[in-house]
C-alpha cells in the first residue's frame, strides 16, 4: 500500500473510531437525570474535544532540537522581585487576589481514606486547616477579603463539603467547584468502559478527573470565574493543597499588579532550583519563541538523562502559579488553551488495561502573552507525597505561624535533610504507631529507616543515620536515644517486664 493510501486508511479508521466513541457518549448521556444532565453534557463534550486531539495527534509532543534554554529575562530571581519592596497599599492589591487550591487527589497512597487535604499535618491541623488559617491571617492583618475557592474532584466533594462547615465563623469565604468527570477509555477499543453516568458498583473505575489543567475550562463552566471579574478580581494564585510552602506571596503580587516595564504579566510560574531528588520534575524551556513546560513524559528516550541532568535544565516547575482571571476568560472563550495531552495507563481492578488522558494546568503557559518565571527559595515548594515528607514537616525543624511552616531559626543548614523511610511506614496509621514523639532532627542531614523499627520518646537523630531491620528482626530505638552518624542494624528489642 502506498504511503497515501496507508495515510487514508488510518484517516477512515480514525473516523469511525471517533463516530463510535460519539455513539457511546450520547448513549451514557441520555442515562442522566435531569440535575446531572447539564454539567454531565458539558463533561463529555470536554472529552470529546480532548478525544479528537489524542487522536490527531503523533509522536512525542516536542521536537527535541527546538527546545532552548530560556532567555535570561524570562525566568527572574526572586531576590530581584523581593528588592522592589512591598505595595503601597497591601489591602488594595490583596483585594484583587483569589486563591486556588487543587483539592482533586485522595490520600490513597499514603493509606488513608477520603482527601487528601484532610490528613493531619501538624498539631491535628490539615492541609485545609493550615490553608484557612494562612488566608484568614491575610485578611485579618490587611483588613481584606481574599476568597478561598477549592477545586475538588467527584472524589472529594462530598467529604470536603461536609468539613467546610467547621470554618463558617472563620474571616475567609470559601467557594468549592468541581473538576470535569470523564470516562477512562479501553486500551484496546479505545471505546469508553462505562455505560452509564453513574459511578457506582461496577461503574466505579469507570470515570476519572482529568488532571489539574482542567481547571480553566471547570472553573469557566462552574461561573465562579465571571463572579470573581465582576467583583473586580484579576489574578487567581493556583497551588496543590499539599504544597505546605505554597503561600501568599506579596512581593510577586506586587510584581503583578505594578509591574516595573508597564506590561502585565499573564502567567507567572514559580519554578526552583533542580537537586537530584527532583530530576523528574517538569522544566521551563523556550520554544518556538514562548516559555514552555516540557515534563519528562514528553521527551523521547535518547534525551531522558540529558532532560534530567542538573547542569543543563536547572530549575523546575513548583506548580505554584499566578493567573490573569481575564487572560483565561479570554483564551477559554477562543478555545485557544493548549495543553499537551498526558496518557496515563492504568489496569483497573478486575485486570483491564484502560488509558485516561489528563492535562496539567502549568503547561497553558504557552498560551498565556507575557509568562514569567520567578525562580523561588526552595522554602515555596515543600510538598507531602509521603509519610517520609510528613516526617519533616511534623518535627522541630520548622515552627508554625499562622498556618504557615517556616525553617527553624535553630537549624544551621537551610537545607532540607534526606529522608526516607521504608515500606512499614508507607501508611499513616502505621507511621504514627511507629513514633512515640517526632524525634529532634534540627542537626540531621540524612536518615534512611527500614524494617520493623520504632522509636521511644524524645530520640535525636544528628549527622546521617541508618537504621536497617533485616527481615524478621525488630529494632526499637530507646526513649532518649542519640543517634549521631550512627548505623544500626541486626535486632534490638525494648520490652517492659
Amino acid at each position: 500500500m502506498s504511503q497515501d493510501g496507508a495515510s487514508q486508511f488510518q484517516e477512515v479508521i480514525r473516523q469511525e473510531l471517533e463516530l463510535s466513541v460519539k455513539k457511546e457518549l450520547e448513549k451514557i448521556l441520555t442515562t442522566a437525570s435531569s440535575h446531572e444532565f447539564e454539567h454531565t453534557k458539558k463533561d463529555l463534550e470536554g472529552f470529546r474535544k480532548l478525544f479528537h486531539r489524542f487522536l490527531q495527534e503523533k509522536g512525542p509532543s516536542v521536537d527535541w532540537g527546538k527546545i532552548q534554554r530560556p532567555p535570561e529575562d524570562s525566568i527572574q530571581p526572586y531576590e530581584k522581585i523581593k528588592a522592589r519592596g512591598l505595595p503601597d497599599n497591601v489591602s488594595s492589591v490583596l483585594n484583587k487576589l483569589v486563591v486556588v487550591k487543587l483539592n482533586g487527589g485522595l490520600g490513597t497512597s499514603m493509606g488513608c481514606k477520603g482527601p487528601k487535604s484532610l490528613i493531619g499535618v501538624r498539631n491535628e491541623n490539615t492541609f485545609l486547616d493550615l490553608t484557612v488559617q494562612q488566608i484568614e491571617h491575610l485578611n485579618k492583618t490587611y483588613n481584606t477579603d481574599v476568597p478561598l475557592v477549592l477545586m475538588n474532584s467527584f472524589n472529594t466533594d462530598e467529604d470536603t463539603k461536609k468539613i467546610l462547615q467547621k470554618y463558617n465563623h472563620c474571616r475567609v469565604k470559601i467557594y468549592t467547584f468541581n473538576q470535569s468527570r470523564y470516562p477512562r477509555i479501553n486500551k484496546e477499543s479505545l471505546l469508553p468502559v462505562a455505560k452509564d453516568v453513574s459511578y457506582s458498583g461496577e461503574n466505579t473505575e469507570a470515570w476519572y478527573p482529568p488532571g489539574h489543567g482542567d481547571i480553566y475550562a471547570s472553573f469557566y463552566n462552574s461561573g465562579l470565574l465571571d463572579t470573581f471579574i465582576g467583583e473586580g478580581k484579576e489574578y487567581i494564585f493556583v497551588s496543590n493543597i499539599d504544597n505546605l510552602g505554597a503561600t501568599v506571596d506579596l512581593y510577586i503580587l506586587n510584581h503583578l499588579m505594578n509591574p516595573p516595564n508597564g506590561k502585565r504579566c499573564e502567567f507567572v510560574m514559580e519554578v526552583t532550583n533542580k537537586t537530584r531528588a527532583d530530576v523528574k520534575g517538569g522544566t521551563l524551556t523556550q520554544y518556538e519563541g514562548k516559555l514552555r513546560l516540557v515534563e519528562i513524559a514528553q521527551v523521547p528516550k535518547a534525551h531522558v538523562d540529558e532532560f534530567k541532568s542538573v547542569s543543563k535544565f536547572k530549575i523546575f516547575n513548583t506548580n505554584n502559579l499566578w493567573i490573569s482571571l481575564a487572560a483565561v476568560k479570554r483564551l477559554q472563550e477562543q478555545n485557544a488553551i493548549d495543553m499537551e495531552i498526558i496518557v496515563n495507563p492504568k489496569t483497573l481492578d478486575g485486570g483491564l488495561n484502560v488509558i485516561q488522558l489528563e492535562t496539567a494546568v502549568g503547561a497553558a503557559i504557552k498560551s498565556f502573552e507575557n509568562s514569567l518565571g520567578i525562580n523561588v527559595p526552595r522554602s515555596r515548594f515543600l510538598p507531602v507525597k509521603t509519610t517520609s515528607d510528613l516526617l519533616l514537616v511534623m518535627s522541630n525543624l520548622y515552627s508554625l505561624n499562622a498556618g504557615s511552616l517556616t525553617m527553624s531559626e535553630k537549624r544551621e543548614f537551610p537545607t532540607v535533610p534526606l529522608v526516607k523511610l521504608g515500606s512499614s511506614f508507607t501508611k499513616v496509621q502505621d507511621y504514627l504507631r511507629r513514633f512515640e514523639s517526632i524525634p529532634d532532627m534540627l542537626e540531621l542531614d540524612h536518615l534512611t529507616v527500614s524494617g520493623d523499627v520504632t522509636f521511644g520518646k524524645n530520640v535525636s537523630l544528628k549527622g546521617t543515620v541508618i537504621i536497617i531491620a533485616n527481615h524478621g528482626d525488630r529494632i526499637d530505638i530507646p526513649p532518649g536515644a542519640v543517634l549521631e552518624n550512627k548505623i544500626v542494624s541486626g535486632n534490638l528489642r525494648i520490652l517492659d517486664h
